[in-house]
């Protein structure tokens, strides 16, 4: 799979089925693939999970119009990544900087749960944007999955890089992959992330990708 992206994909039927169910109780929603977003030649890129049902697949941008995304952009524009803090439609003014999101699977899967087998049919389109992206020197997983499927679309060995909330790793070719919990409505609400969490590991993928990587010794 040489292309980063594909709007018609219905690669995985349980996934194609759904879409089509979301579209038929929603028609104003995108129920597509949602395509990457952001800076082309961005030193940082931010793999998240899926597509939410309201965010995502409604608006047809990653992270837009759900609560993931309230933390996420407002984050982001702190530090200098976004030059808005809030992201509410895909043909808003809102642009990255220096900074690009996507997810392991782009498709909107059923209860937000991806199955380890639609993971991995989408997990081609990810190696091909890691491939088609010479400038990305750091990448920011969101939660364990991310976190796992940057391993595989990398041909590392998940085994040698266990995922924890800060952690960095070195990986081959000399890019840097920065663990992080989920921005999720569940992990905000349940303090499992806190705001001043997820500005830390932020800031320290800017400053990482600011400086061409390097993770700590």
């Amino acid at each position: 799979m040489s292309s980063m992206f594909n709007p018609s994909c219905r690669r995985c039927p349980r996934l194609a089925a759904f879409l089509d169910l979301v579209r038929e109780r929603q028609p104003t929603y995108h129920c597509k693939p949602v395509a990457p977003f952001g800076d082309r030649k961005a030193r940082l890129l931010i793999v998240g999970l899926a597509p939410g049902m309201h965010g995502a697949n409604r608006t047809g941008r990653p992270f837009t119009g759900d609560h993931a995304g309230i933390l996420l952009y407002a984050t982001l524009f702190k530090f200098g990544l976004a030059n808005a803090p809030v992201s509410s439609a895909a043909d808003d003014a809102l642009r990255l900087e220096g900074a690009r999101i996507t997810n392991s699977v782009k498709c909107l899967p059923p209860e937000n749960k991806p199955t380890p087998l639609e993971i991995k049919e989408c997990n081609g389109y990810l190696a091909a944007e890691l491939e088609q992206s010479p400038d990305v020197h750091v990448i920011l997983a969101l939660g364990a999955i991310a976190h796992a499927a940057v391993l595989r679309a990398s041909n590392e060995r998940a085994s040698e890089f266990r995922f924890a909330h800060g952690a960095e790793h070195a990986l081959s070719g000399g890019r840097v992959l920065l663990d992080s919990y989920h921005c999720s409505r569940y992990n905000t609400q349940t303090r499992r992330l806190t705001p001043g969490m997820f500005e830390t590991v932020i800031e320290r993928a800017a400053s990482l990708a600011n400086r061409g990587g390097g993770a700590s010794p």
